[in-house]
């Protein structure tokens, strides 16, 4: 017999996101921004000093979408490129001072969504939720071009014995998840 939809976690997984995407397009709007620029704002916080091709490849499109969107935040002077010391070629992504309320709003919002679903679920199925989502997500990494790609800038980033570079710029979590696929 067929399960229903209602039960079928991928579609569960899939509303359940496409449900945050628009709650989270509809409060960026309201500071005439899109999703994408928060999103832009949201990684560049965790990984300050991320080059624009190593965010396209974190948030999953091409390096031309990621400098149309740093276009614009930069035009409303919330975040700066700045020049890397050891290669003229790249651009270093730096947030600045007027995004820390825009920051601000995405945390408290998440906070939010966490609170509801600890009061819907519990803290415990929550933590049991996200063990499980996280185990699946590195099992779909590993198993994808994705984990392949996103390696090889972790690599990238790593740095090597004597080297003076710190690796500052790549999101932990996919540098983590990039470690544990390769």
């Amino acid at each position: 017999m067929t399960e229903s939809l209602d039960r079928d976690p991928v579609v569960l997984l899939y509303d359940v996101a496409r449900i945050m995407r628009t709650n989270f397009d509809q409060r960026a709007r309201a500071r005439g921004m899109t999703r994408a620029q928060w999103h832009i704002l949201a990684r560049v916080e965790r990984s300050p000093g991320v080059s624009q091709s190593e965010l396209a490849a974190i948030c999953e499109v091409e390096p031309i979408t990621v400098a149309r969107l740093v276009d614009r935040l930069e035009q409303r002077g919330l975040l700066e490129r700045r020049p890397d010391p050891n290669d003229r070629r790249i651009w270093r992504l730096h947030n600045l001072p007027p995004a820390r309320p825009i920051l601000d709003e995405i945390s408290a919002y998440r906070e939010e969504l966490i609170r509801d679903i600890d009061a819907h679920i519990g803290r415990e199925a929550r933590e049991a939720m996200v063990d499980a989502l996280t185990a699946v997500r590195v099992r779909m990494i590993a198993a994808s071009d994705l984990g392949r790609s996103v390696g090889a800038i972790a690599r990238r980033r790593v740095p090597r014995p004597g080297s003076t570079s710190e690796g500052a710029g790549l999101d932990p979590d996919v540098a983590s998840r990039a470690a544990t696929s390769s």
